[in-house]
């Protein structure tokens, strides 16, 4: 037996439906879409939760409760393999040279550094999150992790002006 031989099933395959091809085919006239109507239009389709202009349920329930989904903090999340496939030995590796090095695209609110792989290479590793085991890996490797050299947050207006206020009189 050859590949040209290979044929499917008896009743495997089936014709594709032709509609509109006549009254004898099966699928002529309205061709499987009824009668008039919305969905018997050409390009017709209701977006999902669309209820035929009634007030949909999902704005007639109440809402209730909090979502902290606006609010959570979300992490660029980079394993110690790609750190040994990417940097040379004895790198300092941070925010700005991962993007660099095309590691980390995007927006996120810090970086976070996971265990999986093997780690072979020094390091020094200042990112926002550091895992436990990627922690063991680096220091074992014979690297460092340090804590992000964060900018100082400015203070409150208030704060600002109660302080000058003070240091006149």
């Amino acid at each position: 037996m050859r590949l040209h031989d290979l044929k499917p099933a008896p009743g495997a395959r089936h014709r594709k439906k032709r509609v509109g091809c006549g009254e004898s085919s099966g699928h002529g006239k309205t061709s499987g879409k009824g009668h008039k109507g919305q969905k018997s239009r050409s390009g017709a389709s209701q977006r999902p939760g669309f209820e035929g202009g009634q007030m949909p349920l999902a704005r007639r329930l109440p809402k209730r409760g909090f979502n902290n989904a606006r609010f959570k903090t979300q992490y660029a999340v980079v394993n110690v393999s790609l750190l040994e496939e990417r940097f040379e030995d004895g790198a300092v590796i941070n925010e700005t040279t991962l993007r660099e090095a095309r590691v980390v695209k995007g927006r996120y609110d810090g970086i976070k550094l996971l265990g999986d792989g093997d780690l072979k290479k020094k390091f020094t590793v200042e990112v926002d999150k550091i895992s436990a085991t990627a922690r063991e890996k680096i220091e074992k490797a014979g690297g460092s992790c340090a804590e992000p050299a964060k900018a100082p947050k400015a203070e409150p207006a208030k704060a600002a002006k109660a302080k000058s206020a003070k240091a006149t009189k």
